[in-house]
This record gives C-alpha cells, structure tokens and sequence, in this order.
C-alpha cells in the first residue's frame, strides 16, 4: 500500500503529504508512525507536497497538534481533508 501522507501519533490533528500530485475529491492514504496504523482521508482541495492536510473540523480559535505540539492557531475554518497551511494557521509567537 502506498502511503500518500504521514502522522506522527494519533493525537494530531494534520497529516504531512509526502507525495506530488495530490488533487482534490482523491481518497489518500496515511501513516500513523507512533501507532503503526493506517488512515484514510478524502482531501477537498489539491494539496502540494510537504504541506498538511486536516484530519478533522477545526474552528475559528482552535489549536492544531502536530508531534502532539501546538503548531498554531486557526484564523479561518477548515474542514476534514483540507488543505492546512498559512492562509487558514497562524503561528502563536507574534
């Protein structure tokens, strides 16, 4: 099996896509490191490779885990299988 994008542990909440080409309505597959499990997740929107992708519904205000570690806060809402990066996260130190 291939695996599209990978998870550190089952708390975060992102995936990083480790794969080109990922188009929007494709079924991906992921990989759960700390757990040795596998996922998968319908995307909403192309997603470039080394970028996340959401692995749930995330609010206005909400914090996104990533190594089971604040990455940031979310600045515009996203849904399970979106695109997760700059335009919709910001970083909490400024």
């Amino acid at each position: 099996m291939a695996i599209d994008f990978l998870v550190h542990e089952a708390a975060d909440g992102v995936g990083v896509v480790v794969v080109e080409g990922l188009k929007a309505n494709q079924e991906i597959t992921g990989w759960v490191m700390k757990e040795d499990q596998t996922v998968k997740i319908k995307i909403l929107n192309d997603i470039p490779i080394g970028h996340k992708v959401a692995l749930k519904d995330f609010a206005v205000g909400d914090t996104v885990f990533k190594y089971n570690t604040d990455i940031g806060k979310v600045v515009a809402p996203i849904k399970k299988g979106e695109h997760l990066h700059v335009h919709n996260v910001k970083t909490k130190r400024w």
